[in-house]
């Protein structure tokens, strides 16, 4: 069992979502290093007692499970599999997990290199952005051999309430994936009820009483169209991010011969937005394309 006392965490990408979830492992007794790109980022961790990797490679070899949480998937296969990442450089018997949104694909090399060397790889991407992270009630789905994933359930649920194991390697990331159809669309619906409602001559935020609990209830329309009425574009998870992660879904539907109009239009949508200049907004951004 991961105890405080046996478990070394070590904590890449301290970003919108990572900091937050890095921090629940300082709450809860855990010893935490952390590793990312720019060390201001890791500022408010390091003042709560995280100690600061150097490297990657240094962070490999000091944790024996190590969470990343980075930005792209080549992000993702230069910090697992580059010639100072996690991979080569990583203990065996250590586990490590991925919350990056990535491919399904790279996550089953990333795993298919880790069990040479006699590590656990598990692909946990999450779902519940900033405010998930911060509450630590993100939904969590992985993909991995299942003692792994049974192994660090513990010290996943010290990030979500909703933790769910998929399958083998990948599977996770493919979670993800159908996560991220759902939501692309359904962020469309989101946006057009906002502003017909104010178009119409209605206060939005009393209609979102009527339909926010009805039949079009959502996540989104929850808590992302409060924040478009409010003018709150801030990220909770950015534009630029969410695009990569359409681009790998449409990829992977082209691969299973699937057509995914609703996926391609949202995507097209939130692309003309990045060419706008708001690629670091958060998705709630997409109510812009009707101002």
């Amino acid at each position: 069992m991961l105890t405080p006392e046996n478990t070394v965490i070590g904590f890449i990408g301290t970003g919108v979502m990572g900091n937050s979830m890095a921090g629940h492992f300082i709450k809860a007794g855990y010893p935490l290093i952390v590793y990312t790109r720019t060390k201001e980022k890791a500022k408010k961790l390091i003042d709560n007692g995280a100690s600061w990797g150097e490297t990657v490679n240094e962070i490999a070899e000091k944790a024996n499970v190590i969470f990343t949480m980075v930005g792209y998937p080549s992000d993702v296969e230069e910090v697992y599999l580059g010639e100072n990442g996690l991979i080569p450089n990583g203990k065996k018997g250590s586990f490590m997990i991925d919350m990056t949104t990535s491919a399904p694909s790279l996550a089953v090399k990333i795993y298919q290199a880790a069990k040479k060397k006699g590590i656990h790889v598990i692909d946990a991407p999450v779902s519940g952005g900033d405010i998930g992270a911060r509450d630590a009630k993100l939904s969590v789905m992985a993909g991995g051999e299942k003692e792994s994933f049974e192994a660090v359930q513990p010290l996943l649920e010290h990030l979500g309430t909703n933790i769910v194991y998929q399958g083998t390697a990948g599977s996770g990331q493919h979670t993800k994936m159908s996560n991220q159809i759902a939501i692309a669309s359904n962020m469309i619906g989101v946006c057009e009820a906002i502003v017909y409602a104010q178009k119409a001559g209605l206060d939005p935020e009393n209609v979102l009483k009527s339909i926010a609990t009805g039949a079009a209830g959502s996540w989104s329309l929850s808590n992302l169209a409060p924040r478009m009425i409010k003018g709150d574009f801030e990220p909770g998870f950015y534009i630029k991010h969410f695009i990569k992660d359409m681009k790998i879904a449409l990829e992977e539907a082209e691969h299973m011969k699937m057509e995914v109009p609703g996926l391609a239009l949202a995507k097209s949508l939130y692309e003309q937005l990045a060419e706008r200049g708001e690629e670091n907004s958060g998705t709630q951004a997409l109510y812009k394309y009707w101002m």
